[in-house]
């Protein structure tokens, strides 16, 4: 006779920093629960716009949307009264009666907070409903979600053991470092195959490949930067370039005044989806935005990386992910005014040397966790049978290092 299943209720979303993650959780929990003989049933608390809504039915799982709001951020007081702020924090209270009335029917056995906004209402709900709350932070320091909610928490799960020096002592007490996951297929890649298709036949093997990637939608602080290093770069590597769908009919003009030789070596795609872990397998330099999601992926394969942060991003999360690991020589952080000197001077040293590439490599993958689904699994199992956290938890996060 099988166990009652397992329930489990997922909030955050809105970008795939706070969703991937979720879904590699949900995902790996599910396969270790089958192993035992038990089904996972999951229900998801999202908003009707983030990129969570469309994840998750495509995966199966059921989708709930709540109220919420999103908080601007601002140093000024005065700003953080603003009218949208004020109505949005007004939307908060419903979000949480409709989150309590979801967790109540639905009666999971923990729920797993990832971040976003959403994660506020079904977070404070799941402590009124007296539902163990797991929190998963992708970043250095705590989101603002999670700050919100680390009080209500059986567990703060952090992606970095840097993140516990900043917690507070009562949050510090709760806190596990898991890492952050990555999806296992991302691991898998094989740079043989990568070279096999079409579009590389024109690669030369005995130069170093360079990946550049800003995301899904591409980056146009990096497209120009390597727009304008083209020719340089190609004297020196085979270059990827991811630049974003709405981006490559102008850097294909661009390319088109290549000499034949280097145009060969020269791959542009507005997308790379399922040939993206080939791609990372091939790669032996990364440029590329400095999100969680990222860092986690190239710090778990062992990557070279010179990061361009996104200026923008809430909390300047960017500069400080990709600052911490340059700290540790495991990364280039280019910060401030970056110009296509400065990233050439950046990823010079990496194609002119190879041991240099394999120091480097060795230092990202001491903060690489290919096993973080995993350990976040562990904790969520955890929190739902009561069981306190482990004395000196923070000791099971030390860096992965390489057998």
């Amino acid at each position: 006779m099988h166990s009652a299943p397992f329930r489990l209720v997922v909030t955050g979303g809105g970008t795939g920093g706070h969703t991937y993650p979720a879904l590699t959780a949900v995902r790996t929990l599910q396969a270790r629960l089958a192993a035992e003989g038990r089904a996972l049933e999951v229900l998801w608390i999202g908003t009707a716009d983030g990129l969570e809504a469309r994840v998750a039915p495509a995966e199966g799982i059921a989708f709930t949307t709540v109220a919420t709001g999103k908080i601007r951020r601002s140093k000024n007081p005065i700003k953080l009264a603003s009218p949208a702020n004020v109505k949005d924090m007004a939307r908060v209270p419903l979000g949480v009666l409709q989150a309590r009335r979801a967790i109540d029917r639905f009666q999971p056995d923990v729920v797993l907070a990832t971040g976003g906004y959403v994660a506020v209402p079904a977070g404070l709900a799941a402590r009124m409903c007296h539902r163990p709350l797991v929190l998963h932070e992708q970043t250095v320091r705590l989101g603002l979600a999670n700050r919100r909610l680390a009080s209500a928490a059986a567990r703060i799960c952090v992606s970095s053991e840097s993140t516990l020096g900043l917690l507070p002592e009562s949050a510090r007490a709760v806190a596990v470092v898991t890492g952050n996951p990555v999806r296992p297929e991302v691991l898998s890649g094989q740079a043989d195959r990568a070279v096999q298709a079409p579009a590389l036949w024109g690669f030369d093997r005995s130069l170093p490949t360079v990946y550049v990637t800003g995301g899904a939608q591409g980056s146009q602080q990096i497209n120009e930067l390597v727009g304008q290093s083209l020719p340089w770069m190609l004297q020196r590597a085979n270059v990827i370039h991811q630049c974003g769908p709405a981006n490559e009919a102008a850097l294909q003009a661009r390319a088109a005044g290549l000499p034949a030789e280097l145009a060969a070596r020269y791959h542009l795609a507005g997308f790379v989806s399922g040939e993206l872990p080939d791609v990372l397998a091939l790669a032996d330099v990364v440029v590329a935005r400095s999100g969680a999601g990222t860092l986690a992926e190239l710090t778990a394969l062992g990557k070279p990386a010179v990061f361009v942060p996104l200026a923008s991003s809430a909390g300047n999360e960017q500069v400080h992910n990709a600052r911490h690991l340059e700290q540790a020589g495991a990364a280039v952080a280019l910060t401030g005014e970056v110009t296509a000197a400065g990233l050439q001077t950046a990823v010079g040293p990496l194609l002119a040397d190879a041991h240099l590439r394999w120091g480097m490599a060795e230092r990202a993958r001491a903060y690489g966790r290919p096993d973080a689904a995993d350990r976040l699994v562990d904790e969520i199992l955890s929190a739902a049978s009561g069981q306190p956290v482990t004395a000196g938890a923070g000791r099971r996060g030390e860096p992965f290092l390489p057998r």
